[in-house]
């Protein structure tokens, strides 16, 4: 099976999506929504080790990377319009299925 060739409106979709600075902070998010530190790592795919160095000061501190914040990011457009989102596309997007 070969793959699929992209359209026009497929290719104008990666280069927004892949231009957007879409971005939120793990400061940001924190105080956004009363999460735990525990929460952001799920959502980041991170250690606890290195969430706590993104909320650290001094040289103990560690800058989140690009895509930790894009994570938060999507995940605070999640959280404010999950009840706008379809239900079918609910369950495609957060499927188990091929996990």
């Amino acid at each position: 099976m070969s793959p699929r060739p992209l359209t026009e409106r497929e290719q104008t979709l990666i280069d927004l999506y892949g231009y957007c600075q879409l971005g939120m902070t793990p400061q940001q998010f924190y105080s956004k929504w009363q999460v735990n530190q525990e929460a952001i790592a799920l959502i980041c795919a991170r250690s606890m080790s290195t969430v706590r160095c993104w909320f650290k000061r001094g040289q103990s501190y560690r800058r989140p990377m690009h895509n930790d914040v894009r994570h938060l990011a999507l995940m605070d457009f999640l959280l404010q319009h999950w009840e706008d989102i379809p239900e079918e596309l609910k369950n495609r997007l957060c499927s188990k299925e091929g996990q």
